[in-house]
C-alpha cells in the first residue's frame, strides 16, 4: 500500500447519516412553514458547515430562524442517529483490513462524532484519532481540518489519502496537497473526478484501489 496513514470524514463514509440530518431539517424547516425537497436539502448539507446551512435554510422561510434552531436540530437528530443510524455498507470488512495508521476528521462536533462511531460500532478503531472541525474553527471547503489531522497523526499530506463523499471536502483534500477518493454515484462521477478526486462506487472497491487486499 503506497499510503502510510488514512482520513476518512465521517459522515456518508463512515456513517450514513446525511440521510437522517435531511430528514431531521425538513420537518423542522416545514414547521416554520416552509416546504423544501428531501433532495435539495439532502445536497445542501452533505460535507456543507452548520453555519452555512442555517444561512441556506434562513434564506427559504419567510423570517428568521428561531433562536434555538441550532440547538434542537442537533437535539432532535442525536435522537435520531441512536434509533436509526447505521454503518456504511461494507466499512466495518473495510476495517478489518487495514493494517496503517487512521483517523477521521469531520466537520461536525465531536459529540457527534463520537455518538455515531459508538452507534455504529467503530469507535474503537479510531480511539483518540478524530478531529473536528469545531476544534480548529475552520471548515471544509478549507484544507486546515485535514491538514491538522495528518500532523497529528504524525504525517505529510504526500503520505496521507482522504476518504470523501462532498463536494467541499474533496476540494479541501486537494487544497490541501492530499489524494483524494470519494464515495459517490454514477452521476456525480465527472463532476467529482474533475474536481481532482477518484472515485468509487463501494466500499468493496476501495479494498482493491488502496492495495488493501494486496
Amino acid at each position: 500500500m503506497k499510503y502510510k496513514c488514512i482520513i476518512f470524514d465521517c459522515d456518508g463514509v463512515l456513517v450514513d447519516s446525511e440521510a437522517i440530518s435531511a430528514k431531521v431539517f425538513q420537518e423542522m424547516v416545514f414547521e416554520l412553514g416552509c416546504y423544501l425537497d428531501f433532495e435539495i436539502i439532502l445536497e445542501q448539507i452533505t460535507g456543507t458547515s452548520m453555519k452555512k446551512n442555517l444561512k441556506f435554510f434562513a434564506e427559504n422561510i419567510d423570517g428568521n430562524l428561531p433562536l434555538d434552531f441550532e440547538e434542537e436540530f442537533r437535539k432532535r437528530s442525536f435522537e435520531a442517529y441512536k434509533n436509526e443510524l447505521k454503518p456504511i455498507d461494507g466499512i466495518h470488512t473495510l476495517m478489518d483490513k487495514i493494517t496503517v495508521p487512521i483517523c477521521t476528521a469531520s466537520s461536525g462536533p465531536q459529540k457527534k462524532i463520537r455518538l455515531n462511531l459508538t452507534t455504529t460500532n467503530l469507535i474503537d478503531k479510531f480511539e483518540n484519532n478524530i478531529f473536528s472541525s469545531f476544534d480548529i474553527d475552520s471548515w471544509k471547503p478549507e484544507p486546515k481540518i485535514y491538514l491538522h489531522a495528518a500532523k497529528q497523526m504524525g504525517f505529510e499530506p504526500k503520505d496521507c489519502v482522504v476518504i470523501e463523499d462532498s463536494e467541499p471536502g474533496v476540494i479541501a483534500a486537494v487544497k490541501g496537497g492530499f489524494d483524494v477518493y470519494v464515495l459517490t454515484n454514477k452521476k456525480k462521477k465527472v463532476a467529482f473526478e474533475n474536481l481532482g478526486a477518484k472515485v468509487f462506487f463501494a466500499m468493496e472497491e476501495l479494498n482493491s484501489l488502496l492495495g488493501i487486499d494486496l
